[in-house]
C-alpha cells in the first residue's frame, strides 16, 4: 500500500494527478517547454491581477504580457493576516497553510492551493527517485527538530510512521546522543539520511572520532540527503568518507517548492517545472548566465496567494550551461547556521532555534523580522523589529521555551530595534554565536 500518496490524497492534495502533470510536463521538447514557461508565467499574472486584491494594489502598473514591468516582492511585503493574502474563492478551509522557518530572520505564514501542494510533493519524490528513493517505501533517518508540545509533537510522529521515517534528535548533538543515533541506525535498517546539514556534519565529525565508517556497520543506508543550511566541500568530503555514501545538496523554500536539487551528474539542477528562476542585480535587472546575484523566483502553480518575482532573501549563480528547461545553479551564497554550545557543554544545531521562535511567530505579522545572538555561554539575546514591544508574558513564555528546548539556567535577553544590521547579500542570519569555536 501507497501509505504516503494516500495520507496526501486523504487530505484533499491530488497527488496521482499532479504525478501525471509533471510528467506531462518533463516530456516537453525544448520549443514546446519554451512555450509552456512564457504561457504559464502569463497565467499567473493574470489571474492574481483579476483575482487576489491584495496582487491587484501590489502591482497595479504590471501587464501580464511584460514581464519587465512585474514588480519584485519580497517578504516583508506579504507579512500582512493571511486572509488578506488570499485570492477569490480560497479560504482557511481549502488551502495548505504553513509557516515560514524564520531562518532568513523574517518568518511568516503562507498558504498554497491544493493542486499546488501537490505538485510540490510530486517534485520531491521525482527528485528522491533520481537516487532509488521512494517515499512509499524507503526508510529514512530524519534529522530534523520535532516540536515539544502534545499535539505538535505526536503530529509529527504519525507522519513518520506514515512516510517509514525514524527521527533523530537534533536538540542534543553530544557524543552519548550520536552513541544512541549509531545504536539506532544499525538496528533499524535505514535507507537514506534526510535532514539539516549542521548536526550531520556533526555527526560526521563524531564517525571521525571513533574511526567508523557508517555503512560498514548500517549496510543498508544508501544515501545522504541534506537541507536548509549552506554544505560546504570540505563538510561534504567528511561526510561521504565517514558515511560511505554519496551525500546530496538539496536546496528549497516551505513557501515557495523544492528549488534545486543535486542530480546524479553531480550539478544542482533548478525546478523549472513549477518554479521560475532569475538572478537579478540591485536595480532588478535580469543578469546574464554566471553572474551573481539576488535570486528571484516565480511560483508558477499557486493560485492561494501570489509568489510572483519574489526575492528569496539569497545570492547565487546560473550557469553558462543553463537551459530554459534545464537550469543550473552554479552557486548559492547563504543558509549557514552556526552550533550553540550551553554551559553543561551540550550542543545545539542552530535551526534547533526555529521550534523556539514558533512562540514569537504572529498571524497578525507584530514581529517583522528577529536574529538571536549567543553573546556568552548562558546568555542569548534576541533582537527584533515589531510595531510594538513584546509583552512580559511573552518574554517569559520564549524564555521557557528556550529552558525546555536547550537546558536550564539561560539568561535572555531581549531588544526591539527599528531595523535589523543586514549581510553583504542582503540576508539575515537567524542565530550567531560569539563564542569562540574552541571553547
Amino acid at each position: 500500500m501507497k501509505l504516503f500518496d494516500l495520507s496526501l490524497k486523504l487530505k484533499g492534495f491530488p497527488i496521482k494527478e499532479a504525478k501525471r502533470h509533471l510528467k506531462s510536463i518533463q516530456n516537453k521538447n525544448d520549443k514546446d517547454f519554451e512555450s509552456y514557461l512564457e504561457t504559464k508565467k502569463q497565467d499567473i499574472v493574470a489571474y492574481h491581477l483579476k483575482h487576489n486584491g491584495f496582487y491587484k494594489v501590489f502591482a497595479k502598473q504590471a501587464s501580464p504580457k511584460d514581464w519587465n514591468s512585474i514588480p519584485v516582492m519580497t517578504k516583508h511585503d506579504l507579512q500582512h493576516p493571511l486572509q488578506s493574502l488570499l485570492s477569490d474563492g480560497f479560504t482557511t478551509n481549502n488551502i495548505y497553510i504553513d509557516k515560514t522557518s524564520g531562518a532568513s530572520g523574517t518568518p511568516f505564514i503562507f498558504s498554497k492551493d491544493k493542486f499546488c501542494h501537490a505538485l510540490t510533493w510530486a517534485v520531491i519524490q521525482d527528485r528522491f527517485g533520481w537516487y532509488n528513493i521512494d517515499f512509499n517505501a524507503s526508510k529514512q533517518a530524519r534529522l530534523y527538530g520535532i516540536p515539544l508540545d502534545r499535539k505538535g509533537y505526536y503530529t509529527e510522529k504519525l507522519k513518520d510512521f506514515i512516510s517509514n521515517r525514524s527521527r533523530f534528535n537534533v536538540f542534543d548533538l553530544s557524543d552519548t546522543a550520536f552513541d544512541n543515533w549509531l545504536t539506532k541506525l544499525k538496528t533499524k535498517q535505514l535507507e537514506y539520511i534526510n535532514g539539516y546539514t549542521s548536526p550531520i556534519v556533526q555527526f560526521a565529525k563524531y564517525l571521525q572520532r571513533k574511526n567508523i565508517i557508517l555503512n560498514t556497520v548500517c549496510k543498508s543506508l544508501r544515501v545522504c540527503i541534506v537541507t536548509s543550511e549552506m554544505l560546504f566541500e570540505n563538510d561534504k568530503h567528511l561526510m561521504e568518507v565517514q558515511f560511505g555514501v554519496p551525500v546530496i545538496n538539496e536546496y528549497g523554500a516551505s513557501e515557495l517548492d523544492l528549488i534545486a536539487f543535486q542530480n546524479p551528474n553531480n550539478t544542482w539542477q533548478v525546478n523549472s517545472e513549477t518554479l521560475f528562476v532569475e538572478v537579478l542585480d540591485n536595480e532588478n535587472n535580469v543578469l546574464p548566465l554566471g553572474e551573481e546575484g539576488r535570486l528571484v523566483i516565480t511560483s508558477l502553480y499557486n493560485k492561494s496567494q501570489p509568489f510572483i518575482r519574489y526575492d528569496i532573501g539569497d545570492i547565487g549563480v546560473l550557469s553558462k550551461n543553463s537551459t530554459l528547461k534545464k537550469p543550473i545553479l552554479e552557486k548559492l551564497v547563504g543558509r549557514t547556521n552556526d552550533i550553540a554550545i550551553l554551559p553543561s557543554g551540550k550542543k545545539a544545531a542552530g535551526l534547533t532555534f526555529y521550534y523556539i521562535t514558533k512562540s514569537i511567530i504572529e498571524g497578525d505579522g507584530h514581529v517583522k523580522e528577529f536574529i538571536i545572538k549567543q553573546i556568552k555561554l548562558d546568555t542569548f539575546k534576541i533582537i527584533y523589529v515589531s510595531d510594538k514591544t513584546l509583552s512580559k508574558e511573552k518574554e517569559t513564555i520564549i524564555k521557557a521555551e528556550m529552558e525546555h528546548y536547550l537546558e536550564k539556567g539561560l539568561h535572555i535577553l531581549f531588544e526591539k530595534q527599528d531595523y535589523l544590521q543586514r549581510s553583504k547579500s542582503g540576508k539575515l542570519k537567524q542565530f550567531s554565536s560569539l563564542i569562540p569555536k574552541n571553547q
